[in-house]
């Protein structure tokens, strides 16, 4: 019998989670359960690949429910929580940031009580295994001044939207209960994720699937805000190997190694298409022809860059993926998978602008 853990995942239906499901599934000997709300951007159809598979069970459980949460950890027995249920969009944190911080830190105190209580109460050789690894963000560091600036491990928070604000106070709640009640913690901050079964309101997917349309590609601003490009594959990878392998109580920044501005990564993917789908839309002969500037976002940070020497240096982690060879995939994965994408989108989202303050 092989060594296997079980992982109980939060928000394993979103875009990083599924992929984290499908990387331990088809790649390990791992066990998961799989608790999402399912709202808007959770998708079970992002699982079908491994959804009947002896080691997978579903759960449809919000996290702020502390009964079912506790439910959930009695039923399953966990030795390792991976959180990443979160609302994740800026734009829809600006329209309204009620559900962030419902989520992203109510949500996050009710899981992190939820694992204490059940940590607690686990025989002392399961108790020592046991690790809750929650799942966040570099936008939590605020912008970058200087263009050779990174974010470190140690770089202060200074988060500018409600939703990287919601997730800094996560990250500092699950701070507090390792330090304060001892509870076996790790966090990873990572970049700009981008890949297979990303939901349509993220720029990459956004630029693909409206290009194909002969719809406008919004940029915002100038288009020279910089983010650093993490393929969602070595993300997954980089997310379980923290999990099983990393140091209690420590922090892991996980990037691609890919600076690129918004305006050049938007280029990229028409250059592709392109080469791939030859514009037959009327007037058009090539799809940058579609980008349109729009008004920047709200407290629209320019630049963010990580440092990922850490994760490398003390675990051994580097990604495998270029954006070159990460965006050539994507697009062609999003050219192969036109029913996944008109089935997300056959809920409330179509791909209109969100995010805008009315000075009215």
């Amino acid at each position: 019998m092989s060594n296997y853990k079980k992982l109980l995942i939060t928000g394993g239906a979103g875009f990083i989670g599924s992929a984290v499901i499908r990387h331990i599934i088809n790649n390990t000997d791992h066990h998961v359960v799989n608790v999402d709300k399912l709202t808007y951007a959770g998708n079970l159809e992002s699982l079908t690949s491994i959804e009947d598979n002896e080691r997978y069970v579903f759960e449809q459980v919000d996290i702020c429910n502390a009964s079912e949460i506790r439910r959930v950890f009695n039923e399953y027995q966990p030795d390792i929580v991976m959180h990443l249920a979160a609302e994740s969009h800026v734009d829809r944190s600006i329209d309204g940031p009620g559900e962030f911080i419902q989520t992203n830190i109510v949500g996050t105190y009710v899981l992190l009580e939820e694992a204490r209580d059940y940590w607690s109460n686990i025989d002392d050789s399961k108790k020592e295994a046991f690790r809750f690894h929650h799942v966040s963000t570099d936008e939590v560091y605020g912008a970058l001044e200087g263009m050779d600036d990174l974010f470190t491990e140690d770089t202060p928070y200074a988060p500018s939207s409600p939703y990287s604000a919601a997730k800094a106070s996560s990250d500092h709640l699950v701070r507090a209960w390792q330090r304060t009640f001892k509870l076996p913690t790790l966090i990873t901050n990572c970049s700009n994720n981008y890949g297979p079964y990303q939901f349509p309101e993220k720029l990459i997917p956004l630029i693909i699937l409206n290009a194909l349309e002969g719809k406008g590609l919004p940029i915002y601003g100038d288009g020279k805000q910089i983010r650093d490009w993490l393929y969602i594959d070595d993300h997954a990878r980089a997310i379980l190997h923290v999990a099983l392998t990393g140091e209690i109580g420590e922090t892991y920044n996980i990037g691609g190694h890919n600076e690129m501005q918004n305006i050049d990564v938007v280029r990229t993917v028409c250059s592709i298409l392109d080469e791939l789908v030859p514009s037959k839309l009327e007037g058009i002969n090539n799809y940058k022809d579609l980008i349109t500037y729009v008004t920047d976002r709200a407290g629209h940070d320019v630049r963010y860059a990580i440092d990922a020497s850490k994760i490398a240096d003390k675990l051994g982690w580097v990604p495998d993926e270029t954006f070159e060879s990460g965006i050539k995939k994507t697009v062609q994965w999003y050219l192969n998978n036109t029913i996944w994408c008109q089935h997300v989108q056959d809920g409330s989202y179509m791909r209109e602008r969100l995010g805008v303050i009315s000075n009215e």
